[in-house]
């Protein structure tokens, strides 16, 4: 079970779910914008500083934040495949499976999108999540 529900994680971090994509959308035509005037400028200053910004982005962050993804990425994919929920009630208990795992929709889009480029961010969210189920099981093991 344990390594069915990792699989499932694994699975919605390669391939991202449908409230990622909702916040991602509004977010993402502030930063194309400012790209079209900049052009210009890009090879008068060739900063590499940018690029070093970016890849430290994935890093900030914490244990937590990655381990309630996890969780939230699972409840999602199972309201997802829930034939029995009405389209429209999925994305409400989608963002509520988000909010519930102590993330905001932002926050959850920006680990997803940084789950698409960064394979050791996905690993670490694996082990996160693993340990945690690990920890877990025994807590309900012993009373």
């Amino acid at each position: 079970m344990k390594s069915s529900l990792l699989y499932t994680a694994a699975l919605l971090l390669s391939g991202g779910i449908a409230v990622p994509a909702m916040a991602q959308d509004t977010a993402a035509p502030a930063t194309a914008q400012p790209a079209s005037p900049a052009s210009p400028a890009a090879p008068a200053s060739p900063a590499t500083p940018a690029a070093p910004a970016t890849a430290a982005a994935p890093t900030s962050f914490t244990d937590a934040e990655l381990v309630g993804f996890a969780k939230a990425a699972i409840q999602a994919d199972k309201i997802q495949k829930d034939a029995t929920v009405a389209a429209d009630a999925k994305q409400e208990q989608m963002l509520a499976a988000v909010q519930s795992n102590g993330l905001t929709p932002a926050r959850y889009n920006e680990i997803a999108q940084a789950t698409r480029t960064n394979p050791d961010l996905v690993k670490k969210i694996q082990e996160l999540a693993s340990a945690d189920m690990a920890t877990q099981q025994p807590a309900t093991a012993n009373p």
